[in-house]
């Protein structure tokens, strides 16, 4: 039975996507959507004024908090912190009501701060839960911008969800492509389409697409058999052992690997098969932060293995399979000279 002292947690979704692709069309979308929620929304713009809060906000209760003249980012990170912790207050007090919260950045941020905020900041943590991050990506120009800009490549590759807008404006093959390259930034994320912000509601919020252990027990073949590929400066490869492991040798392992390239990892998460567990284990991270905890018990029968993704730039992939490698139960640890760049 749930801890009536406990209070659950407020999910938040945040939308990114390059500037044009379509980010403010899918959450008015979702502000007019039958769904029963009660919905906060934090709108940031890097420009001093902005006309979205007009676009959105008609005839309807939704609260709308802007954040102008900067980047959630950098400099308005505070006041994500400090808004979020002023709508904590209201709906405690009874001033405002709302079930869930979104957040719109400006198409220029880049999403791991953001991300990092509600692991690395206790006020936002214990009443804050991160459900999934959404990034829209504009078809049309989607190529050049991914080429062009480290942001556009990054916001991809934090996404739980790839909405693809804007594709009857280019051809199959073209769509084919992007296709695949939009999947060897980020293999473990969806790819839909959407169109004029029209998605299928129970796709995007209260998904749990930030917590593993949910989404494994929802998709259990979500990471796939995809193997590691290369191309834009962020790429991503998935881990596989077997055998089972060893938790200590594990986490000693990712501290250092953490320690030594914690900047170059956007995110990564796990499902461990630890010898003498009946649970699975479960790791996710951005960045330098890290954490892990033991999940739903192994299903009767059921083939147990570890599953590790990882999505960076510059990842030390040798380093990585070779140091998960010596994890194994039984074996020798061969992370502490391996782990040197």
């Amino acid at each position: 039975m749930d801890d009536p002292a406990i209070p659950e947690l407020i999910p938040v979704t945040i939308i990114t996507g390059f500037l044009g692709s379509g980010k403010t069309t899918l959450l008015r979308r979702i502000l007019q959507g039958k769904h029963g929620l009660r919905i906060a929304v934090i709108e940031n713009e890097f420009a001093a004024e902005s006309i979205d809060n007009a676009l959105l906000v008609q005839d309807s209760d939704e609260q709308i908090v802007e954040m102008n003249n900067g980047c959630i980012c950098c400099s308005v990170r505070g006041d994500l912190i400090r808004i979020l912790g002023e709508l904590r207050a209201k709906r405690a007090s009874g001033l405002l009501a709302f079930d869930h919260v979104i957040i719109e950045t400006t198409g220029l941020a880049a999403t791991g701060p953001v991300a990092q905020t509600f692991f690395a900041e206790p006020s936002v943590s214990a009443f804050y839960m991160l459900d999934a991050i959404l990034t829209v990506i504009d078809a049309r120009h989607a190529q050049q911008q991914l080429t062009d800009h480290r942001e556009a490549q990054e916001q991809v590759g934090f996404a739980d969800r790839i909405l693809l807008s804007k594709t009857d404006l280019v051809t199959k093959d073209e769509l084919a492509a992007l296709r695949r390259r939009l999947a060897a930034i980020n293999c473990r994320a969806s790819i839909q389409k959407v169109s004029f912000g029209n998605v299928p509601l129970r796709d995007i919020l209260n998904i749990r697409g930030f917590n593993l252990n949910a989404i494994v027990e929802l998709e259990p073949d979500f990471l796939g058999e995809l193997g590691h590929r290369h191309g834009d400066g962020v790429q991503s490869f998935v881990y596989h052992q077997a055998q089972p492991m060893d938790l200590y040798k594990v986490e000693n392992f990712l501290d250092a690997i953490v320690q030594l390239f914690g900047s170059q990892l956007m995110r990564y998460k796990g499902i461990l098969y630890i010898a003498g567990t009946p649970c699975r284990a479960v790791f996710q991270g951005v960045h330098m932060l890290m954490g892990s905890e033991l999940g739903a018990p192994w299903r009767e029968g059921e083939a147990r293995a570890s599953k590790m993704v990882f999505i960076g730039r510059g990842l030390p992939q040798e380093t990585l399979i070779r140091g998960l490698d010596g994890c194994v139960a039984g074996t020798a640890p061969i992370y502490s000279a391996d782990t040197r760049p």
